[in-house]
């Protein structure tokens, strides 16, 4: 089936959610995608930063097979070993708490909302709050919903939920005065990813950092975007002055297998009580199994130097392109400002046809997320093909 095949399908029967790319991906492979004609593409934008190690990874492809032809599921209800691993090496490889399991990065929030509002409640806060900042992007269910000041906010889909509070981004100022004794949790990314990658100041870090410690807040980092080795460290709050009390993972974590991890401090860890919280397909044995996968190929210092190489690589090259202002980000995670006139949208456009995908998260801005496992003439071959696509822009 070709892809007006699939499109005249989608075109019938999907809701209208999404605006797709004029491509029917059918086959990927390391760093590569292939459409249903055939032809293959190189691959910046890795599902948003989900096949971190490449498309169909052999251990996980082995992990994910090995563990589907013995076990596939069997509910929260019982014990099942993959599950009990990846807490242990989740905990142990950042906070050294306690992690619930769940199947998105989204949920993870939810989850990590409920972990900051009843440990509000416990001492003695009757309307907690959750602080953000104004463009971060925190998920689409409700909860998290409300933690998204403007990126995804639609008044048609209101009325929100109370007990969430912004501030303008990267202002410590106004972060400090916003949070007080009815404040749960600052829930912050460390570099706003769906907004264009920005990164949060160390000075707005520490001031969130001070501010919870004064209130008796939970200082939540939402890593869904930023961990599992993609800032060239497996945390991003690594890299910074400032240590969380939860952090929330998803996306890179399964390599494509969904699942979501909220994982606690000591501070934190014994919040959740059965009956709290639950998830039917969380913490399955083949989603469990795929991360430890994950972590035994990411956790790995080589890779994660070469992260930040490959990285740097990256943003020098397109910072010598022409119709280039700037760039930002850190790792594997780039954001690109355009100059002023030319179309991103047009040109992300440009760039499929030409053979690259990336994405287009804002006007003038370009959002790159290659795979991990690049190297680096892959690396200036997508620059290449950017530079291409400018002097044609």
């Amino acid at each position: 089936m070709g892809l007006a095949e699939t499109r005249a399908l989608e075109e019938r029967y999907l809701m209208r959610t999404y605006k797709r790319g004029a491509v029917d991906f059918v086959r990927g492979e390391g760093v590569h995608l292939y459409d249903a004609e055939g032809k293959e593409y190189l691959d910046f934008l890795t599902g948003i930063s989900v096949c971190s190690l490449g498309h169909c990874h052999p251990a996980v492809v082995a992990a994910v097979t090995e563990q589907t032809e013995r076990l596939m599921h069997v509910s929260n209800l019982f014990y099942t070993e993959p599950m009990t691993r990846l807490a242990q090496r989740l905990s142990e490889s950042s906070l050294g708490g306690r992690v619930f399991f769940c199947n998105s990065g989204t949920e993870a929030n939810e989850a990590a909302i409920k972990v900051a509002r009843k440990h509000a409640h416990a001492r003695g806060v009757a309307a907690p709050e959750i602080v953000s900042f104004e463009s971060e992007f925190h998920g689409r269910t409700y909860g998290a919903l409300s933690a998204t000041p403007k990126l995804a906010r639609n008044e048609a889909l209101g009325p929100f939920l109370p007990g969430f509070r912004s501030v303008p981004d990267n202002d410590a100022e106004a972060l400090r005065a916003a949070v007080g004794p009815n404040t749960a949790a600052v829930l912050i990314e460390t570099i706003q990813g769906e907004s264009g990658i920005w990164p949060t100041t160390d000075e707005a870090l520490v001031a969130a950092r001070e501010a919870c410690d004064a209130a008796g807040a939970l200082l939540i980092f939402d890593e869904i975007q930023t961990g599992i080795g993609r800032t060239g460290s497996l945390w991003a709050y690594e890299q910074t002055p400032v240590r969380p009390d939860v952090i929330t993972s998803a996306k890179a974590l399964g390599n494509g297998i969904p699942i979501g991890a909220c994982i606690t401090g000591p501070e934190a860890a014994e919040v959740l009580e059965p009956g709290d919280h639950g998830s039917t397909f969380a913490g399955g044995p083949i989603a469990t199994g795929a991360a430890l996968a994950v972590l035994d190929a990411v956790d790995d210092p080589a890779l994660l130097r070469s992260v930040r190489e490959l990285g740097a690589r990256l943003r020098s090259g397109l910072e010598d392109l022409p119709g280039v202002a700037g760039t930002r980000g850190r790792g594997l995670m780039v954001g690109v400002a355009l100059e002023e006139g030319i179309d991103a949208a047009a040109l992300g456009a440009d760039l499929l046809e030409r053979g690259l995908v990336v994405n287009v998260p804002a006007p003038g801005t370009l959002r790159l997320l290659p795979p991990l496992v690049i190297e680096a003439e892959q690396i200036d071959r997508g620059v290449g093909l950017i530079g291409e696509s400018l002097l044609e822009a």
